[in-house]
């Protein structure tokens, strides 16, 4: 039974306290609220609460039925967003599907039809995990077409785009061909924007196999980083043999510090890395990356790696990397760090050079931050990051984090669900974001230029 599973049997209703002034954290510490967008507004149809001059509509749903005859599957979750021309967009969308989900995914009952999936199961049915693709007209805020993009996946959680225009889906599974599957899984996926049907199931091995969450590609190099969902997780980079044809092949590494000893960023037996300290970083090199035993982790922390406390979200903004540690900090309700490449990225000169990691945000309160999962930057440079905790009651935000450090409530969900895979039009006009189960997919329009800090 997973946490979203337990989740569901939970009663009880979500606690007050946002509906008010924001609250603000700075570093881990509680102090004058920015001024954000304001408090947030009850929802007349309880679903989900906005500051004064927002508004939200449901573009898509679990079961309705897509152009290509199949349905919308369940379990929304990662998602990236992709200019098709100056009004129509692309969201490329994942679906965290288990094998047994059969019911609640894209093609209803036993049988499937002879697709392109990845993989089946025993009886011949594609699995239901993969992605599928919205064009939506940012003008008309209506959608023009959706299909399913890739099947035949197994948990595509998190992922990430690329400046190539395609969409990195992330496999949070390590399911071993012969349990009840043909093929092995833990891979990612990559997925064409503007495919019109399904992309071609090809598993990039070279960059590993282990529990996936996110990606994030850096634009000028073309280095692609990747989180990893575990308790002693690591952050990895793949150097690929040529810049945008990830198929091809490249090296995986792991982050490490350079000061000697430090190696768990998790905070969770004393201080190792303080709040809003810079630390010189280095990569250590890992092979045998497909990793039958799922022991990538373990390999990697023999040889120094640096420990984060359950990856998940990362996004490349404006020359630097963001990502969440969802369990991290001594209160264990969440980390987002922060890390900067150096100009030699990648080369042989980076070790003259290292990249900077920061632990830029800790939480010690949950009515602050509580359990960051999928994060985005906005076009103002503030994060957005969706909350993902299932303690009872359930009460996931959508919160912001300014350049300072300074936290603010942008969003409430009411339902007994997460909020998930928040993107960005290319135009900065509409955030999209992901209502995980039952799935729905949400375009928030309003007042962005109203923000003061």
């Amino acid at each position: 039974m997973d946490r979203r599973q337990f989740a569901l049997g939970l009663t009880g209703t979500a606690f007050a306290g946002l509906l008010g002034a924001c609250t603000a954290m700075r570093y881990g510490a509680t102090g004058p609220a920015p001024r954000a967008y304001g408090p947030l507004e009850p929802d007349p149809a309880g679903f989900l609460d906005l500051p004064q001059g927002f508004s939200y509509r449901v573009i898509s749903a679990f079961g309705d039925r897509m152009d290509d005859g199949f349905v919308v599957p369940d379990r929304a979750d990662g998602m990236g967003c992709f200019a098709l021309d100056r009004r129509r967009v692309a969201l490329v969308r994942n679906h965290e599907l288990q094998a047994r989900h059969l019911d609640t995914g894209p093609i209803r009952g036993a049988a499937s039809p002879r697709i392109a999936a990845y993989d089946r199961n025993d009886a011949g049915a594609a699995l239901p995990g993969g992605t599928t693709t919205i064009v939506y007209d940012l003008a008309t805020g209506k959608i023009e077409r959706q299909h399913l993009s890739l099947v035949g996946t197994i948990r595509n959680c998190a992922g990430g785009t690329t400046p190539w225009g395609s969409w990195l889906t992330c496999e949070e599974d390590l399911t071993r061909a012969g349990n009840g599957v043909a093929r092995d899984h833990g891979w990612v996926f990559e997925v064409p924007a503007n495919a019109q049907g399904l992309a071609e199931p090809v598993p990039l091995t070279a960059m590993g196999r282990f529990n996936h969450e996110a990606a994030a590609v850096d634009p000028r190099t073309g280095i692609v980083y990747l989180t990893e969902d575990r308790d002693d997780s690591l952050l990895y980079r793949f150097l690929p043999e040529a810049k945008g044809r990830l198929a091809r092949g490249g090296r995986l590494q792991a982050l490490a510090l350079v000061e000697p000893g430090l190696t768990d960023s998790r905070n969770w037996n004393g201080v190792a890395l303080p709040q809003g300290q810079w630390a010189a970083t280095r990569w250590v090199d890992l092979d045998g990356v497909e990793s039958p035993d799922d022991d990538l982790r373990k390999r990697g922390g023999a040889k120094g790696a640096l420990l984060f406390a359950r990856g998940e979200g990362i996004h490349f903004g404006k020359g630097e990397l963001y990502f969440c540690c969802t369990s991290g900090g001594a209160a264990k309700l969440g980390q987002v760090m922060r890390y900067r490449p150096s100009r030699f990225e990648g080369q042989a000169r980076d070790k003259s050079e290292p990249g900077r990691l920061q632990n830029f945000v800790e939480s010690a309160d949950p009515a602050q931050f509580n359990f960051g999962d999928n994060l985005t930057v906005a076009p103002n440079g503030h994060l957005i990051v969706c909350e993902d905790q299932y303690t009872n009651p359930v009460d996931n935000h959508l919160r912001g984090i300014t350049p300072a450090g300074e936290l603010y409530a942008f969003a409430r969900l009411r339902a007994q669900t997460e909020l998930a895979g928040a993107c960005f039009s290319p135009d900065g006009s509409t955030l999209f974001v992901n209502v995980y189960s039952p799935g729905k997919t949400l375009a928030i329009t309003g007042t962005w230029s109203t923000f003061a800090a």
